[in-house]
C-alpha cells in the first residue's frame, strides 16, 4: 500500500526556516500527485502547497505564496516543503497527501496521507 512518511518539523522562531519533506513508499511516486496540508488545533485542515506528477506545474495558498516552495524529486520518492519566513500562524501539524489525478485543495480529494509532523513556530 502507499506510505507517506513526514520529517523535518520542529521548533523555530518566527522568521527562521524549515524544510519538511515526504519519504514515499509502496507504490509508483511518478504516477501521484502531491500536496501539502496543515492543521492547526481546532482548525479545519487546509491546503498548502501541491505538486503535478512531473514536477513541472505547483500550485500554493495564498496564506504562503511567496515563502514556501513545493519541489519533488522522483528518482528519491520525495516531496519537499520549503518554508521560509515562519510566522507564528505557520504554526500547525504538516500532512504529506497523495492522489492519482490531478491536485486539488481539498483534503477530502486525497486518498493517501501520512502521520503528519508538527511545526511550531515562536515568537
Amino acid at each position: 500500500q502507499v506510505q507517506l512518511v513526514e520529517s523535518g518539523g520542529g521548533l523555530v522562531q518566527a522568521g527562521n526556516s524549515l524544510r519538511l519533506a515526504c519519504a514515499a513508499s509502496g507504490y509508483s511516486f511518478s504516477t501521484y500527485n502531491m500536496a501539502w496540508f496543515r492543521q492547526a488545533p481546532g482548525k479545519e485542515r487546509e491546503f498548502v502547497a501541491g505538486i503535478w506528477k512531473s514536477g513541472g506545474s505547483t500550485y500554493y495558498a495564498d496564506s504562503v505564496k511567496g515563502r514556501f516552495t513545493i519541489s519533488r524529486d522522483n528518482a528519491k520518492n520525495t516531496v519537499n516543503l520549503q518554508m521560509n519566513s515562519l510566522k507564528p500562524e505557520d504554526t500547525a501539524v504538516y500532512y504529506c497527501a497523495a492522489r492519482a489525478v490531478g491536485v486539488t485543495t481539498k483534503s477530502q480529494d486525497y486518498p493517501y496521507w501520512g502521520q503528519g509532523t508538527q511545526v511550531t513556530v515562536s515568537s
